[in-house]
């Protein structure tokens, strides 16, 4: 299963259990918001690592830069959508 299909999961269940979604809010409270989130997730039986985060990010960005306008340098900068950590927390 992909990251992005992991997190979209695990949103899903935690906007239907007000108690997970409190916990994984809480992890933005800690000193290492991101690494304290996946461990959350890892906890929770979703296997997402910091990395597997980045490089999701980096890996959607390349694709859809690739897509735009021949995917050279006139390519529109995009603001956040390589950041799947900050746009689970938008989503939940």
């Amino acid at each position: 299963m992909e990251v992005v299909e992991m997190l979209d999961n695990l949103k899903e269940k935690a906007r239907k259990d007000p108690a997970l979604r409190e916990e994984l809010l809480a992890t933005r409270e800690e000193k290492e918001p991101l690494a304290a989130f996946c461990k959350k997730c890892r906890e929770l039986g979703v296997p997402v690592y910091e990395m597997d985060l980045i490089a999701a990010g980096e890996e959607f960005y390349a694709a859809m830069k690739r897509s735009t306008n021949g995917g050279g340098e006139n390519s529109p900068m995009l603001e956040g959508e390589d950041d799947f950590y900050e746009l689970f927390f938008a989503g939940l």
